[in-house]
């Protein structure tokens, strides 16, 4: 698992946080974040595909990237959507990456955690931000 940092590549040119191929599971405590993690590793995902998010994290570096909408208007939800894990992190939520790029590796996913205390889940395809139900 490596360090949670959001790069240029995971957001749109207008700054706003979009990390395609990537799912943003919030968790309403470390140890059930943590516990995903192990469930994860233990079923092949791992290393650069994950990472672990405190609320401090999604604060330092979500926070800000949800766009401004009275400037520049988004046919999508982008932005309701980081202001929503922002939301769950100012609760104490902790939140887990996953690289997924592949509907199957997304399944997989789910799957996998099924049954998970997830409090919300995202996928960021391409063009389209899928609802995550576990």
């Amino acid at each position: 698992m490596r360090p949670f940092h959001i790069d240029d590549s995971m957001k749109t040119m207008r700054g706003v946080f979009y990390p395609t191929g990537w799912m943003v599971l919030m968790f309403d405590g470390e140890q059930h974040a943590r516990e995903a993690v192990r469930t994860l590793e233990q079923n092949g995902f791992g290393g650069d595909a994950m990472m672990l998010m405190s609320p401090q994290d999604v604060k330092r570096e979500l926070a800000g990237t949800e766009g401004d909408d009275a400037i520049l208007p988004s046919a999508g939800t982008e932005g309701d959507t980081v202001r929503k894990i922002v939301e769950c992190a100012s609760k104490g939520h902790h939140g887990l990456m996953v690289h997924a790029p592949h509907s199957e590796d997304s399944d997989r996913v789910v799957e996998l955690l099924k049954g998970a205390p997830i409090s919300y889940g995202q996928k960021y395809r391409k063009l389209v931000i899928e609802d995550i139900v576990a």
